[in-house]
């Protein structure tokens, strides 16, 4: 499919730049699949809405402080050569997956200044990074190293900033911190947030809780795959990267047991779309008699209009950007025809945009 097929028009001013002050205060756009109505309602009127036997599924990853600013460390050895000229020009990286603990994969901005054996400084030089390795699109792998007693990540957590996407054209504040984080947020390792779970709060699980439907969670660490914008003509020639996701046992062990007694998974976000599906995918593919693996996986799973949903039935999803894969996998549950008229309509409604914005509930 061509990616033109997968474009609107967003005025600039609809892009949230900042959370309103209450989470469950944004709209929410309800799309019924079956009588192609939409429903223009709130956020906080979620529980009510629920059918009552619907198992919600959340994905409980945390974002860590990914993006860090340094410099280079002059006469730095780099590939044999000492460089004799200053080198202090500002690098900014973004950590993507991390390898054990010290080593993490990155994209580096300028690319071009940093080789392999280069080294970059952060904050007073408690925390330092060695280029590794050289890879596609402006990656690297870098090795830390910490100065001072403190561990690695710790002295990452301290200097780093939330990295919030590029259409937030603002720089990230205290207050991000715990912001851009849902109220699942326990597993740390995601550069960014499982955005559909922000609009959540303790009073709304209370009132889903009062209804008995369950709710179970599972990790995916959003990285490059989820975000890393398509360059390819056509969806089929894009390549997504990698992903770590885990699946207890025991969230299996409810899934499978909803999905037999005919009761609807309503996934909270793409990225559990994304890990319920690969890991059905992994389950086919094993002969294991499960509907998903549990474990640990990899996703790279590209879900476009076509795919065969194997356990997904409804979606809770922000508003996603024109010509991405994570509207390409909204259009495969619900229709590229259908979902494209839906974002006109909340385009002309005044809905909120994106990360920060308002949502929809697909149904």
């Amino acid at each position: 499919m061509q990616l033109s097929e997968f474009d609107y028009v967003l005025p600039g001013q609809q892009i949230a730049q900042y959370p309103l002050k209450s989470r469950d205060a944004s709209r929410m756009l309800v799309l019924d699949r079956a009588s192609g109505v939409d429903d223009d309602r709130f956020f906080a009127d979620l529980p009510g809405l629920l059918h009552g036997d619907e198992l919600i599924v959340v994905n409980n990853a945390r974002v860590i402080p990914a993006r860090l600013l340094g410099r280079r460390v002059k006469g730095t050895a780099v590939e044999g050569i000492k460089e004799s000229a200053p080198t202090d020009g500002e690098i900014e990286i973004l950590l993507s997956r991390q390898l054990d603990d010290f080593t993490w994969e990155a994209l580096v901005r300028p690319g071009k200044k940093l080789h392999v054996g280069q080294r970059v400084q952060f904050g007073g030089g408690e925390l330092e990074a060695e280029v590794i390795a050289h890879g596609n699109q402006g990656q690297r792998t870098l090795r830390f190293s910490s100065g001072k007693s403190a561990a690695v990540n710790d002295e990452i957590n301290r200097l780093g900033h939330i990295p919030l996407p590029p259409y937030i054209d603002r720089v990230d504040d205290a207050s991000d911190r715990e912001r851009y984080q849902t109220i699942f947020a326990s597993r740390p390792g995601a550069i960014a947030a499982p955005t559909a779970g922000l609009h959540f709060t303790p009073e709304i699980l209370d009132k889903i809780r009062e209804r008995r439907i369950e709710i179970c969670e599972l990790t995916l660490h959003v990285g490059l795959g989820t975000f890393q914008p398509i360059r390819t003509g056509t969806l089929e020639a894009h390549v997504m990267h990698n992903e770590a996701y885990e699946i207890t046992a025991k969230t299996a062990e409810r899934i499978c047991s909803a999905k037999s007694a005919g009761r609807a998974i309503l996934a909270v976000g793409t990225t559990t779309v994304r890990t319920l599906e690969a890991a059905a995918l992994r389950a086919s593919e094993t002969d294991s008699g499960q509907l998903v693996a549990a474990g640990k996986g990899e996703a790279r799973l590209f879900i476009t209009p076509g795919f065969r949903f194997r356990v997904v039935d409804a979606l809770l999803t922000n508003f996603h950007l024109p010509r991405s894969t994570l509207l390409a996998l909204v259009c495969a549950l619900a229709g590229r025809e259908r979902i494209l008229a839906a974002y006109r309509h909340a385009v002309e409604a005044g809905y909120r945009f994106y990360s920060y914005g308002d949502c929809m509930l697909i149904r």
